[in-house]
């Protein structure tokens, strides 16, 4: 699968958590790209 690259914005106190899952051993663009396919899976299951 091809990526593209998205670029957004959030507040400092959001990229402080997300910089935080690094010692977790989660990426934040692993993490967003998570939540993602969840919503959009969900979203597709609500219309089934």
């Amino acid at each position: 699968m091809a990526m593209l690259k998205l670029m957004i914005s959030v507040p400092k106190g959001m990229k402080v958590k997300l910089d935080a899952l690094r010692k977790e051993g989660t990426s934040a663009s692993g993490f967003i790209r998570n939540l993602l396919e969840k919503e959009f899976k969900h979203r597709k299951e609500l219309r089934s």
